[in-house]
């Protein structure tokens, strides 16, 4: 086959549009206090579909006020370290190769109790969720302080609401 029947073949084209390739220094950074996220994939080349970031906690991290989204499923799988689950009343202590699935309206939250750094691939199904992080890092590099809150009020422009009343 001649390059130019290559090129112009359809195969050819849709496998070149479908296909992402995120190398080891790539992705997103956003920087969260504590935590540093590498958006690997932000929905754009998944039709909206999925999305995946990989986090960093670093030692006794606290995560998000416990919460639950009415549109998106979240998961997370662990790579090294230990994070703490809070789904309802009851902690999961998740260590390397364990899952963790949230499916919506499930009140769930997280954090790093332990003295290490821990390392979480996250998806958010849709991708709805990865703008929520990217407003949170704008409102911290603005110089505002990430109180849960804040935190509040960037999750419920994203169908997501705390699970529990702040006091």
């Amino acid at each position: 086959m001649t390059e130019a029947a290559e090129t112009n073949s359809p195969h050819a084209s849709h496998a070149d549009a479908a296909a992402s390739v995120v190398g080891p220094d790539g992705g997103e950074t956003l920087v969260l206090g504590t935590t540093r996220m590498r958006v690997l994939e932000d929905g754009s080349h998944t039709g909206h579909r999925l999305a995946i970031a990989e986090s960093v906690l670093a030692p006794h991290t606290q995560g998000p006020p416990q919460h639950r989204h009415a549109r998106h499923d979240e998961g997370f799988y662990i790579l090294s370290g230990t994070v703490r689950f809070t789904v309802g009343d009851e902690d999961h202590d998740a260590t390397a190769g364990t899952l963790v699935m949230v499916p919506p309206g499930t009140p769930h939250t997280f954090a790093n109790v332990t003295d290490q750094p821990a390392v979480m691939l996250s998806t958010f199904t849709p991708d709805l969720y990865v703008q929520y992080f990217r407003d949170l890092e704008d409102a911290l590099t603005g110089g505002q302080p990430l109180t849960p809150q804040a935190n509040i009020d960037a999750m419920s422009r994203y169908a997501t609401e705390p699970a529990a009343q702040l006091s």
